[in-house]
């Protein structure tokens, strides 16, 4: 039932001052300058009410953008993985920064758009673990506007906040095709020679555990004594990307590697490659590895390219797409088809010579 009541202030104004009142719902009060607009807002509340959308139009007018990066950042993202939750809790930050004063009705995917076209021109500025300060890419553009789709997500979904997300309407930028760059057989001794000689006593034994298994930098540096197993020649790496277990064979260098470093007494929470200032720590082996790297004259190369490193070897050995995805830890194939040409081409390479020799072998014949 709405009541709607004229009022006329001092210098004569009219003003409609509505009520509506509906079993199950707290009474709605609103004002407005004309009786056609009053009459129109007392039939859409009634239809919303009963329909049982108003609840959403109402928290959607209350909650803004910022209430619901921090609840998501507060309630959901402590249950990622280590890795997601530090990427998404400041992506979900840089979004509070921009537009969290918006009410989530007044966020349009025109606004989220207009924010997507400044983080690439003029973003926050990203350092990754090989300290290259530079604007996001496109692929850093979609981390973004992947955090803040998880979020609206949640709040239709899960908190009612709103009905629908607008993050479907918001276009993603094509993201290019994935580098491949990896180490030759003369620059991976020359790498490996110079980690040996580093100040560092981790670093030879990180970048030998990224090669020889494709282990992410997070994953490696997050390892604890409790995850390695020596004699069983594996390590289990409990905080992947994809938040799934992971078993990485060791070789028997790295775990002669590993049995140096591996104290008398310690303890199976203790980081394998703790800090020495901070052990409850990883070390940071940002300036050991920038070294090493001028040490070997090694250009255009970052730590990450050591996953595709191993992943490129071991493509050329023979290993096929379902190898490689349980290798590297890819719950699809579709991360691991770029290395198929590697094979492809080593075959050939293998066949060719073995022809060659045959052929040449008859020919003396």
């Amino acid at each position: 039932m709405a009541n709607i009541q004229e009022r006329k202030s001092k210098d004569g104004k009219l003003s409609y001052r509505v009520q509506v009142r509906l079993k199950g719902f707290p009474p709605q009060t609103a004002t407005f300058e004309r009786k056609t607009d009053a009459k129109r807002w007392v039939s859409e509340t009634e239809a919303a009410m009963r329909e049982g959308r108003y609840f959403k139009t109402t928290e959607s007018r209350k909650r803004t953008l910022a209430d619901m990066c921090q609840k998501y950042t507060d309630e959901v993202l402590p249950s990622k993985g280590a890795s997601l939750q530090r990427g998404q809790k400041q992506q979900l930050a840089w979004w509070a920064s921009r537009i969290g004063y918006c009410t989530l009705a007044d966020v349009t995917p025109a606004l989220i758009a207009e924010q997507r076209d400044y983080l690439a021109k003029n973003g926050s500025k990203i350092s990754t673990v090989d300290d290259d300060i530079r604007l996001p890419t496109p692929a850093t553009i979609v981390r973004y506007l992947a955090a803040l789709s998880a979020a609206f997500t949640q709040a239709v979904n899960e908190w009612g906040w709103i009905e629908t997300s607008p993050m479907s309407k918001v276009r993603k930028p094509r993201e290019p095709q994935g580098r491949i760059r990896y180490l030759s057989e003369d620059e991976c001794a020359r790498l490996l020679n110079a980690c040996r000689r580093s100040d560092c006593e981790y670093l030879y034994v990180v970048v030998l555990l990224a090669i020889s298994t494709g282990a992410r930098y997070g994953e490696i540096l997050g390892l604890k004594w409790g995850d390695i197993e020596l004699k069983s020649k594996r390590a289990i790496l409990r905080d992947t990307k994809n938040h799934e277990n992971r078993a990485l064979p060791l070789s028997p260098q790295i775990v002669t590697e590993l049995e140096k470093l591996c104290p008398l007494h310690c303890n199976n929470n203790d980081f394998v490659f703790a800090s020495k200032r901070v052990p409850s720590k990883p070390m940071e082996i940002r300036t050991p590895w920038h070294k090493a790297m001028l040490a070997a004259n090694i250009d255009d190369f970052r730590f990450h390219d050591l996953r595709h490193t191993a992943a490129s070897y071991l493509a050329m050995t023979g290993a096929t797409s379902v190898e490689l995805s349980e290798i590297l830890g890819h719950k699809t194939l579709a991360m691991v088809k770029r290395y198929s040409h590697l094979s492809e081409t080593h075959t050939r390479l293998v066949v060719s010579k073995m022809n060659d020799k045959l052929f040449s072998q008859n020919k003396e014949d």
